[in-house]
């Protein structure tokens, strides 16, 4: 059964940090295209990191994480993390790692590139 769980996400202060994981069982991570999104109430679902298939670096989907954010991969434990420092409160949402399984498919913001998704996990930053 190919899946992914989230994990990581708590209540945290202004300025604290996070990491939340992303790990995938049924299949290997480091053949696929992660990417994490978030969504907060009311809002669409949107894209904040992502690394390709077989890449070493990542990308930001979201100019507001830019600096902030870590998208990190460790094929080892076929996890992904996201490593979230300077939190701020517009950074509340619940955030989704999703799996793009397709061979030569590049990251992408689109929610319908991806064909798998995690259940999400909600992260709260409030003083």
């Amino acid at each position: 059964q190919l899946q992914l769980v989230e994990s990581g996400g708590g209540l945290v202060q202004p300025g604290g940090s996070l990491r939340l994981s992303c790990a995938a069982s049924g299949f290997s991570l480091d053949y696929s295209t992660i990417a994490w999104f978030r969504q907060a109430p009311g809002k669409e679902r949107e894209g904040v990191s992502c690394i390709g298939a077989n890449k070493d670096t990542f990308i930001y989907l979201a100019d507001s994480v830019k600096g902030r954010f870590t998208l990190s991969r460790d094929n080892a434990e076929n996890t992904v993390y996201l490593q979230m420092d300077s939190l701020k409160l517009e950074d509340t949402a619940v955030y989704y790692c999703a799996a793009n399984r397709r061979s030569g498919d590049e990251c992408d913001d689109d929610v319908r590139a991806y064909d798998y998704w995690g259940q999400g996990t909600q992260v709260t930053v409030s003083s």
